[in-house]
């Protein structure tokens, strides 16, 4: 195999990683039922898929090809327990039926990934487990939505893979009678998932259509097990709506397009009218919830002709109903770049001014991109400077630092 050759096979592998990560470990955790043996038999199929890709070329489906194998791994540890347990001495009644799982396991079929992914996104957000660690996703993606290091993230996971294991919790979608107090939950791990895809933290795309559709895929899942719930509705209409705009973020040469300069013509009206249909149904049952709310302000984005006329008083006051009930620093700070559109950049600033003491926003590189924008618009030309060098360092993904590079550049002519 050339030099070339390997390299092309690593970056196949390293894109499975990234794109099929959790759909073959839903897969395996269906048969396995303990996420710490799932994890340890797809680690094995990535690793084997370098050597076997390198000999019999990248298959077409790697997700199928991955999730075979892991399957085939997890079957033979199980069995081998099967068989330990059969041949030594019995200590204790056993407190799984593993030789069932076995048995049953090879009747399970790829087609059920779907079901697979909505069941472990249910079992990681049973009651007993922390909100924070809620989630299939990478530690770093993870660590970044909810402002905290990476290794703070770990931990918390870690911890709550013990918590799965010590508290026998099961690895399946609840009754129906036990939907309402995980459905939170769930909502919130798709919305992080949706998040994550449209900007991705990292890298030189700036959106990560693997986790958009994903997430779209489960919310629409979501709404079909729960028709009648407004939050499910809400969601999912906030999906739509927001990415409705997908094609319209960058230009033909990969640099970012502000929500002003986007081609609206070109945005997908059919999920815009899908999504406000949502809305519209999601409203109507009082009181509104987080993500009806949400939902709503991209409504009103959706629904102005051009940006000029989008009615930002009303995104303002949609911004004061969700901190009532949602009082985000995230959310602190998108109420104070809307003051700033509906208001003018210098009210925007003292919005933005008054979250500078908010501990959680002081790596958060959108805090300090929005001051430099505003700075830039009342002229104060080396305070936005300053201002864009800061959220260039805190800034990790590839065309949002080209951006602020941008902006920079035009501040010095």
């Amino acid at each position: 195999m050339t030099s070339a050759e390997r390299v092309s096979v690593e970056a196949a592998v390293a894109d499975a990683h990234r794109r099929e990560w959790g759909f073959v470990l839903a897969a395996t955790l269906r048969i396995t039922g303990d996420i710490d043996l799932a994890e340890e038999c797809v680690q094995d199929a990535y690793a084997k898929a370098l050597s076997a890709w390198r000999q019999s070329g990248v298959p077409r489906s790697p997700g199928a090809w991955l999730t075979t194998v892991a399957r085939r791994r997890a079957l033979d540890q199980l069995r081998r327990l099967h068989t330990h347990h059969r041949s030594a001495p019995l200590l204790a009644e056993p407190d799984a039926t593993e030789a069932e799982r076995v048995e049953n396991a090879a009747l399970d079929e790829l087609t059920q990934v779907p079901d697979d992914r909505l069941r472990l996104i249910f079992t990681c957000c049973h009651p007993a487990i922390a909100a924070e660690a809620r989630v299939a996703l990478t530690t770093a993606e993870v660590a970044r939505a909810f402002l905290v290091s990476e290794a703070t993230m770990a931990a918390r996971i870690t911890r709550a893979k013990k918590k799965i294991t010590l508290a026998r919790i099961p690895y399946q979608v609840p009754v129906l009678d036990e939907l309402p107090e995980r459905v939170e939950a769930v909502l919130d791990v798709i919305h992080l998932l949706f998040t994550t895809g449209h900007t991705a933290p990292t890298g030189a795309d700036l959106l990560r259509l693997d986790l958009v559709e994903r997430s779209l895929d489960l919310g629409r899942m979501l709404a079909h097990l729960l028709p009648d719930d407004p939050e499910v509705a809400g969601l999912l209409a906030l999906i739509l709506l927001t990415d409705a705009r997908r094609s319209t973020r960058v230009d033909p040469d990969g640099h970012l397009v502000l929500l002003a300069a986007q081609d609206r013509q070109s945005w997908d009206h059919s999920a815009i009218t899908e999504g406000i249909e949502l809305v519209r149904r999601a409203l109507r049952q009082r009181p509104n919830g987080r993500y009806p709310l949400m939902a709503a302000i991209g409504a009103v984005h959706a629904e102005a002709p051009t940006f000029e006329a989008t009615d930002w008083s009303q995104i303002v006051g949609l911004y004061d109903l969700l901190t009532q009930i949602w009082p985000s620093p995230v959310v602190a700070l998108n109420r104070a770049v809307a003051i700033g559109f509906a208001q003018g950049p210098a009210a925007g600033l003292v919005a933005l001014d008054g979250l500078a003491s908010e501990p959680l926003l002081a790596g958060y590189g959108y805090l300090a991109a929005s001051r430099a924008d505003f700075l830039r618009r009342v002229g104060r030309t080396n305070d936005a400077r300053l201002a864009y060098q800061e959220a260039l360092m805190l800034t990790e993904n590839t065309v949002e630092r080209d951006f602020l590079t941008q902006r920079l550049r035009e501040l010095a002519t």
